[in-house]
């Protein structure tokens, strides 16, 4: 076996695409402060960074409003936006494989931890991860 014996992986975009979901929240949250946004694909680059930063840093809200703005997309993203998400073809099958290859598979996002283990619950791929990290990036001060 390669000396190698430990995987880690991304949720959003690595084993599943949350692009309808979270887009649509990213939408319903700049909404309640008046912005629309007719075209979703133009929220794409959200995926990834924590809303909150991007809140901040593309609309310039200052904590307490990029706050809201992530209180109203968790609004809708948990109990519908979770769900407009895929699991990409093939990542049962992948991990399935790599844990009967004797790998050890961790999971990091910046999700909060309680919406990752639903989505691995929600696709039943949670049974493949030994471990799940919530890595927190930090924003800019700029």
């Amino acid at each position: 076996m390669n000396k190698y014996n430990q995987l880690l992986f991304d949720l959003d975009g690595t084993l599943t695409d949350p692009s309808e979901g979270i887009t649509k929240c990213i939408a319903y949250a700049l909404q309640h402060f008046g912005i629309e946004t007719p075209d979703l694909t133009a929220l794409q680059s959200w995926i990834g960074p924590p809303i909150k930063q991007s809140l901040m840093g593309i609309h310039h809200f200052d904590e307490a409003k990029a706050d809201l703005g992530v209180e109203k997309y968790r609004e809708r993203f948990a109990e519908t936006g979770i769900y407009e998400n895929r699991l990409f073809d093939g990542i049962p099958e992948l991990l399935e494989s790599l844990k009967n290859q004797g790998y050890k598979l961790y999971l990091a996002t910046s999700k909060p931890t309680v919406f990752a283990e639903r989505i691995l619950r929600h696709f039943d791929i949670e049974q493949y991860f030994d471990f799940l990290f919530f890595v927190a990036f930090a924003t800019e001060t700029q």
